[in-house]
């Protein structure tokens, strides 16, 4: 930033007839043009965190990005190579405010994963408001190969990343974030079974309660909240780091092949509740093969799929309507039927 002292008065230094005077009156449409220029970095933080902090001396092209709902995406070309930012402009939806702490979560949960130094995540640089409302969040570029990659690697670097994650504080996560748009929240709990019943399955079933008022799932789905014990007799159960929406569109790999994670809703929970998207995340034999080589498989583990499945419906049900329900139900009846509760 240019750092200009005290200004003279407009009679003296205009009317001056020095050399020096007139040397300082030459410099007056530079200096007013570089204060131009810094103002309008002012009214655009991604420009000026980019020009700034970013080491870039020239943003070359924007170019939109598809494939989010919830989020507008760009990439930024520079001198200094290229930047993902995303940016979200509206200041509220039905369930939340959208503001900077849905980036900050997402920024937290990127930077967790980052630090297990196992599958690959963008590294977040940056994160703040807009000043016409919404919010932004500045992160590496990573150029995209041809295909998803081996799905044996990818178990095996995401095992990896559960191993390597794990939390003292128990279940949960530093904030609150999101999954999808709907809010998710991570206070802190010892007891993975009381965690995972009230702030996945019941915080959803109050959803739908209060969005439908779909009181026939709200009951059964009470009942089976307060009968989780025996589905996890025998179990281990660690704080493991969790991506937390694993699903094909948030799976893609680099120009090497490696895997490549994005858009996580992190927190610390049982590494089995990862694959409550896999009914839309394709993993195959030698995904599974992989992953439990590494982190292995555990007593009735496919007894307890359907139920982390079951939070991932019910979050689709509330966001998407009730073309879900039915599978949620179905899951809810099931485990009903097989505690004989």
């Amino acid at each position: 930033m240019v750092h200009v002292g005290a200004p003279l008065s407009a009679p003296s230094f205009l009317g001056a007839s020095t050399p020096r005077a007139r040397r300082r009156a030459s410099l007056l449409p530079n200096l007013t043009r570089r204060r131009s220029i810094m103002a309008s970095l002012g009214d655009d933080p991604i420009r000026e965190w980019i020009l700034t902090e970013g080491k870039a001396t020239q943003i070359t092209r924007i170019s939109p990005i598809g494939g989010g709902c919830i989020n507008h995406a760009s990439r930024y070309d520079t001198d200094s190579g290229s930047f993902f930012v995303k940016t979200n402009r509206h200041a509220t939806s039905l369930k939340l405010r959208i503001g900077p702490s849905m980036f900050e979560a997402e920024a937290l949960g990127l930077s967790a994963m980052y630090a297990t130094q196992s599958i690959r995540v963008p590294m977040p640089y940056k994160v703040g408001p807009l000043p016409t409302g919404g919010s932004f969040i500045i992160m590496e570029f990573i150029e995209f190969g041809p295909s998803r990659g081996s799905q044996s690697v990818l178990g095996r670097k995401l095992a990896e990343m559960h191993q390597a994650g794990k939390s003292s504080k128990g279940f949960g996560f530093d904030i609150d974030n999101t999954i999808g748009s709907t809010p998710q929240i991570n206070s802190w709990s010892s007891d993975w079974i009381e965690f995972f019943s009230e702030h996945r399955l019941g915080y959803q079933l109050k959803l739908a309660l209060n969005q439908y008022g779909d009181s026939a799932m709200y009951e059964k789905g009470q009942r089976l909240m307060k009968n989780l014990q025996p589905l996890f007799e025998g179990v281990v159960i660690e704080p493991c780091l969790l991506h937390g929406d694993l699903w094909s569109g948030n799976i893609s790999c680099d120009k090497n092949g490696d895997p490549v994670i994005l858009d996580p809703a992190c927190y610390y929970g049982h590494n089995e509740a990862e694959f409550g998207m896999s009914w839309c995340a394709g993993f195959g034999g030698s995904f599974y093969s992989s992953y439990f080589e590494v982190m292995p498989k555990q007593p009735g583990f496919e007894k307890r799929r359907d139920l982390y499945m079951l939070y991932h419906y019910l979050n689709h049900y509330n966001l998407f309507g009730s073309g879900y329900r039915s599978s949620a139900m179905s899951i809810i009846d099931d485990y009903l039927r097989m505690l004989e509760v």
